[in-house]
């Protein structure tokens, strides 16, 4: 059986032995080898996060097949400098607290999957509106982070760009606008009311941030009224 004497022996007998200080060992020898498998741990780990970052994973469920395709048809994929941006490009972000949320964050995809959320066309088709505004979401709040892995204003030559794309990124950057707000719909078709959607999320954010600062003023006059009146005492 299971939890029989002989198994339930057999489980004490392991985890004394793992746990019983070693007298056949030298100091030296326990801490090269917790270094080496301090080593075999983070290699291991650090080659599994960044399979995970391949495109080839990122498009093995069935229900990636339509992102797949939509995003061939797009400039990040085939164009004249020959650079390519694959998904984790654009969906894993780079620095390291923000790239282990995302992976998760990202468990809620492996329910989906198996749920059948998105398994057919039409399903697609109905959610892809609240993913999209998910997705601008992230984006606008993290001031396009992943878009600006690649695209910086600061490294921009606006006197070789086309006169429309110089006087729109001169725009966005005298008007504190970030990425998404123009390049919706980049690497994936956009869904019908996208930009009443999107309208809505601006909105949402900068009665967010106005609140914020409302905040942070009333805590400040209260500070100011605190050491005021502390003074006269």
């Amino acid at each position: 059986m299971a939890d029989s004497p002989e198994n339930r022996g057999w489980i004490r007998r392991l985890w004394n032995a793992i746990w019983t200080p070693a007298v056949m060992f030298s100091s030296g020898f326990l801490i090269l080898a917790g270094f080496l498998a301090g080593i075999l741990f983070w290699g291991g780990f650090h080659w599994t996060l960044e399979l995970t970052n391949t495109e080839e994973f990122c498009t093995s469920c069935h229900t990636m097949e339509t992102n797949l395709g939509e995003y061939r048809e797009t400039i990040h994929y085939n164009n004249h400098s020959g650079v390519r941006a694959i998904c984790s490009d654009c969906h894993v972000p780079h620095e390291w607290n923000h790239k282990i949320k995302a992976k998760i964050m990202a468990v809620k995809d492996v329910y989906h999957e198996l749920a059948g959320t998105i398994s057919t066309p039409e399903k697609y088709e109905a959610h892809r509106l609240s993913m999209a505004s998910a997705v601008w979401k992230k984006m606008k709040a993290s001031d396009s982070r992943e878009c600006r892995n690649c695209h910086n204003f600061d490294y921009m030559d606006f006197t070789i760009q086309e006169a429309r794309a110089a006087s729109e990124h001169q725009r966005a950057i005298d008007n504190n606008m970030t990425c998404i707000d123009c390049h919706q719909g980049i690497a994936h078709s956009l869904p019908q009311g996208y930009q009443e959607e999107y309208q809505k999320i601006t909105d949402a954010l900068a009665n967010k941030s106005a609140g914020n600062l409302q905040q942070q003023v009333a805590d400040g006059s209260a500070e100011i009224r605190s050491y005021l009146t502390t003074q006269s005492d």
